[in-house]
Order: C-alpha cells, then structure tokens, then sequence
C-alpha cells in the first residue's frame, strides 16, 4: 500500500490592523495586498518583529511587542497599541491552525511576523501580522550547529552613540545588507555570520544574538571543586540590536546559578570560548561548530552545555 502523503502546511495566513475590525482583518495571501507605492516596499522603510508560536502559544511576546514599539518610536512611526497586536496575533495564529486541522500537536510551532510599514506618502502606516511555517533548515542548524565566519561591518563600535540615525537599535525592514552577508558566507562553504567592527569587536549575527559559555572550576572550599558556568553576550551599547531571546536565556540561567556577563568581546575571546550560540527567536539556539574553519570546544561539551541551555530556554513564556 502506497503510505499517505503529509498534509500539506497551510497557507500563509495575514491579518491587518484595520480599525473596523477589532481582532483584524483576514487578507487573502496568495493576492496582492501592499500598494505599489508603500515606503516599505520602495525604501524599506519600517519595523518588524519575528517570534516563534508553539502550540498556539507566541513566545516571549511582551518582549517583542515592546522592541517593536521601541523600533517604531525611533522612525517616528505611530503604530497601534499593544493589545491591537495581541488581538490581530490571537486571529493569525488560530487562522493557521484551523487550517492545520483539529489535530494540531501542543508542540507545533509557527513564525509570527509583526510587520508596519512607513505606508504610501501622506498615508498612514501599515500593519499587518502574518503566520507561516517554520524552516526545516532551522530546525536542523539547532540540532547539527552552524558554521560561521567573521565578517567586518565596516564600522567602528561607537557609531551607534555618533550617529543615531543609522538606526542600530532598530529592527528595521532594511535587510538588504544582512541578507548579503548571509549569501557571501554561503558562497563561502559556510551557514551564517558574526560581524566584527572596525575597532575589533565583536557585534551580532545578520539574525541572531551572539552568545559564548567558559567553564572554570574552583576550590569549593570543602576540599572539592566546584565548576562556575558563565554566559557572555556582546555590549549593549556597540551597535547591536538587544536580543528578545538572549534577555530571557540570562533570565532563567541566572536563576539556574550561571553568571552573567557583557563583553566588551573580541575574535579571540569566541575561540577561546567552552561553546559558541548564535541565538534567535526563531531558529532558537544553533551552537557554533566552527568559526573561519577553527573548531570551537569539543562536540561533547557543546552538544552538554546547548542541552543544558534548551532546557532552560523551555521554560521561558
């Protein structure tokens, strides 16, 4: 007997913020939906958020409701409120799993985007939430790790401080540049980047938060040793998008006895490191297997620490 094909995944739901409809307004995706003349499509000029759903249930929303009100906040968008969004979310999220069918699994997982464009000019922004299918490559990169090469953004680590027009600290539709670097690190044999400043720090993934792990063992005090775990993130303050996801790992690692830290971090400090992550709302974390064709720690003790730290992540909202 020939076996059943798999159901096919959903369409791609979308649901706009429209003022005559409270809980939004389904839109048919597979029709144009954005003018021609919207400023996100002809300058890509607005914000995102990106966030994962599991069983129904978006993950660490308040956290990303707020980055997209502070995002808008820097371009001067007036968007809706907060619970416009949660509303607009609930309907896209239970649209894409009526459309799976009732027997949708607990642990079945979505990407929600929260996307407001500029709009047409003279016009009033443009809100939408759209629900889809996660990747199969990220699900497997959170299981078989990342390769990784450094890359140099071109600028120096107070830019951000200088010129604050240039955006840093904003999750912006203008991707061009980081979807570049992921094509070049592609065309290089590897899976993804981490970008260094001129001055030599390092500073972020073109997606991800960069995370690293040292292990080091100490005298208990009672004749034996014990092994203090710390987790360490780039400075806030060195041009880099605040990670929804690194904020709630050093929550729960905190309360699970790692110590925290915030660089400032140099290459040398990702090769020196016990582990490396590249970690984001989606993908979740990838461990580091190799950065510019140098293993970084052992299989083992990255495949021990990235379990220790998923289990953490588990129990984040």
């Amino acid at each position: 007997m020939t076996p059943a094909a798999a159901a096919p995944a959903p369409a791609t739901v979308l649901v706009f913020l429209d003022p005559a409809f409270e809980d939004g307004r389904l839109a048919d995706s597979s029709q144009p939906q954005l003018m021609a003349t919207d400023q996100g499509a002809t300058r890509g000029d607005g914000v995102f958020e990106s966030l994962l759903a599991v069983g129904g249930q978006p993950r660490k929303l308040q956290a990303h409701l707020d980055r997209l009100a502070g995002s808008a906040r820097l371009l001067e968008l007036d968007i809706p409120g907060q619970d416009a969004w949660r509303r607009a979310i609930a309907t896209a999220i239970g649209e894409y799993r009526s459309q799976s069918g009732a027997g949708a699994a607990d642990d079945d997982e979505l990407v929600v985007k929260l996307l407001v464009t500029r709009g047409v000019e003279g016009g009033s922004p443009t809100c939408w939430v759209q629900a889809s299918a996660t990747s199969p490559a990220g699900r497997r990169q959170r299981e078989t790790g990342v390769d990784v090469i450094l890359l140099d953004r071109g600028y120096d680590s107070e830019v951000g401080e200088r010129a604050p027009w240039l955006l840093l600290g904003a999750k912006t539709l203008s991707y061009a540049v980081n979807m570049a670097a992921l094509r070049y690190a592609h065309a290089q044999g590897a899976d993804d980047v981490i970008f260094t400043s001129a001055d030599g720090r390092v500073l972020e993934g073109p997606t991800s938060t960069v995370l690293l792990a040292h292990l080091e063992t100490s005298d208990d005090g009672a004749g034996g040793v014990r092994t203090i775990r710390r987790l360490i993130t780039p400075q806030l303050d060195s041009g880099i998008l605040p990670g929804t996801s690194q904020g709630a790992l050093f929550t729960a690692a905190k309360a699970a006895g790692w110590e925290l830290g915030y660089g400032p971090l140099e290459p040398r400090d990702l090769f020196d490191a016990d582990a490396v992550w590249l970690i984001s709302s989606i993908r979740l974390l990838a461990p580091v297997n190799h950065i510019d064709g140098k293993e970084i720690g052992t299989p083992e003790l990255r495949r021990q620490l990235t379990e220790e730290l998923n289990a953490l992540y588990a129990t984040i909202g």
